[in-house]
Parts: structure tokens; sequence; C-alpha cells
């Protein structure tokens, strides 16, 4: 299943928790080289994503000369966005329809987050979903533009009003596109205290018939976050992707590798079990607790055959093989049928109504 089929069948009548859609965001982690690139979907694909994303950019059209860094400078020390996106920009129309075919000889759906109008047009004829960055999502008229191609849109909502979301949502149900909104803190890293997981429910809450996802920034650690986000709703997780996470600069210190897409992978096997059935009933394992651990109505004295059986002569003890508690407004009032001694256990055929005891005497 790719990224649209995901959005567009969507079931949003169910109370289940579904299998997650993963994307694998390699972003620029291939360091330029054509080698890693296909590393970075081939560990994607044994991990268990089923896209891998990359970024389609030129470091001319995305940030000015003066552009100052946004992330962890001491991770990465590049002080200018214009010089760190001039060291990742060599990838582009040919080197991404390369990694399409490769991603669909290894079984995974590629996808690329474009930054300008170029990388859109190219990137229409390589992929089904586009993707736009939470630092596009006031960029109005590129979003505008990006709809023009009729299809569903992942919008991450990183540092933004709930008004910013609502303008850009605006533009994509002019075009009446399927999409999805992504939860997203755009730090890097994002410390765990300030993931902010709860916004997710906001956004669900605000937009209860649209995808809802999560783009995250933290450390691996245990991949216990992405497990968090799809429990509060987020079905769409994006997280960045290595092949070395000890490599410096860039995204690498941040990104999650195969170990831990396998870890996650885990994670969500044990989560299924766990959860089970979202349907309330009964185990099968549970049959002997219904019948052993439940109560039965009891005599709580002795009742002699023929009296009126009142509320004090009834208390409840266990097993549940007899009449149930919580019928015990159906047995105060009748007449007992035979004599019935102290702890006895109340059967049916124990008791019957006045009204029959009667017609039995006179007959």
């Amino acid at each position: 299943m790719t990224s649209s089929d995901y959005i567009k069948n969507f079931n949003f009548n169910t109370n289940e928790i579904p299998r997650p859609y993963i994307i694998a965001e390699a972003g620029v982690n291939h360091e330029g080289s054509m080698d890693l690139a296909k590393r970075l979907v081939d560990e994607a694909a044994e991990g268990g994503a089923h896209a891998i994303k990359f970024q389609s950019y030129k470091a001319s059209t995305l940030a000015s000369k003066v552009s100052p860094a946004y992330w962890d400078t001491t991770k990465e020390p590049t002080l200018s966005q214009f010089e760190l996106f001039s060291k990742h920009d060599s990838f582009w129309k040919k080197e991404f329809e390369q990694l399409k075919v490769y991603s669909d000889q290894a079984g995974i759906e590629f996808l690329s987050t474009p930054f300008d109008v170029e990388s859109a047009i190219f990137l229409n004829d390589l992929m089904d979903t586009y993707k736009i960055s939470s630092s596009d999502i006031t960029n109005l008229p590129f979003i505008e533009f990006m709809c023009q191609f009729k299809k569903p849109i992942l919008l991450s909502t990183g540092a933004s009003y709930m008004w910013e979301v609502q303008q850009a949502v605006e533009v994509i149900e002019r075009h009446q596109l399927p999409h999805c909104l992504m939860h997203c803190v755009l730090n890097y890293p994002t410390l765990d205290e300030n993931a902010n997981l709860g916004m997710i429910t906001d956004l669900k809450m605000k937009y209860p018939n649209t995808v809802i996802g999560y783009s995250d920034h933290t450390l691996p650690h245990e991949m216990r976050v992405l497990e968090t986000a799809l429990l509060l709703g987020a079905v769409m997780l994006e997280k960045h992707f290595t092949f070395d996470k000890t490599l410096p600069g860039n995204d690498h210190y941040h990104a999650m590798d195969i170990h831990d897409l396998k870890i996650f992978n885990k994670n969500l096997d044990a989560l299924s079990t766990i959860l089970g059935h979202f349907h309330k009933e009964p185990l099968a394992t549970e049959a002997i607790s219904r019948k052993n651990a439940r109560r039965s109505l009891v005599a709580n004295a002795d009742i002699k055959e023929g009296a009126i059986i009142t509320k004090e002569d009834l208390t409840w003890k266990r097993p549940a093989f007899g009449v149930s508690p919580k019928d015990i407004d159906e047995v105060v009032g009748k007449v007992a049928t035979r004599s019935i001694s102290k702890d006895d256990t109340i059967y049916w055929d124990m008791i019957v109504s006045k009204e029959l005891n009667n017609h039995k005497q006179l007959s």
C-alpha cells in the first residue's frame, strides 16, 4: 500500500488503532553518494518502513546567503543555511529517477519533499503523494502550485499556530485533495520534553475527518515516542533515517537507523498483541472465570417449602452456577418449591411464582 492509498482509504469509522504507515526520512543523508542512497533504500525496506523519503532542493533557490542556522550547532557547526544546503544539493532529477526505480525494485515507496517549483514538477512523474515541509506551511503560493498535481498531500505543521494550519488546509481543500496533517516540532533534535505529543489530540479534535500523522525529531532511544504518538492517533509516522548515527553533521545524529526501525516494528507487534480486540466481549480464556469467580444467589437462612422468599433470605457467594445476583428482584416474592438449607445455591427450579403455586395447589 502506498501513502496515497493509505490516506484515501483510511477508515474514520472505527476505534481500532491501525498499523501505522512508516516513512523513513532519508533527507540528504546520502551525502551525495548514490551508493549510500541505495543503501538507505535497502536498509529502510529491510527495517520495515513503507516509504523512504528524500529531499529535493538547490541551495540557491532555498535560502539566501545570510540565512542563519536553526539546528544544534554543537552537532552541525555550519552557521549558514545556504552554506549547509550547498553541501547537500547535488542530487537532482537524474539521481531521483534512479532512486525511484531502485526503490520500486526494493519494494518500498519512493518520496521526496520538493523545496522549489522545478523539483515539484519533475517529482510529479516519480511519486503519488506530495510532502510539504513545516517550513513551507505559510508558503501558500507554493502549496497552491503543488496542489495542481491533484495528488494527496502530507503537510507537516511544526512551529505553527492553528490558524496557520487552517490557512494551508483551506488551500488544499479548495482542490479537494486527500491530506494528512503531521504534528511536528521544528527543533533538531527535539528534546523529549519538547515533543508535545498532546498536540496530536488537538489536531484530531479540530480535524476529525483528516488523517493525522507525526514527523519526529526526537532521539530514537527505544522508539517509544513514535509508539506513544500512534496511541494518541498519529497513524502516518515519519522519522529521519540514516545508515550511521555516529556521523557528524546534518541529520545523522537525531535519526533512526535500521536497528531502531526494527525495534519499532517489534514494539508494534507487541503493542498489537496487548491491544487485541476493540469490541468488548468476554474472551474464551475467561470462561472459567465467568463461571467460578462470579457469584450466585445463596440461601442466607433455612427456607421452608412453600415459604415466600424475602431479601433477608438471600445473600450471594461464588461460584456462578445458580441464579445470578442481578436477578434478585425476580427471586424475591417467589415461593420455594422445596426446602432450601442455609448456604444452598439458588436455582430456578427451586422457586415458582405465587400465582403458579396457587394454581398448582388448586389443581
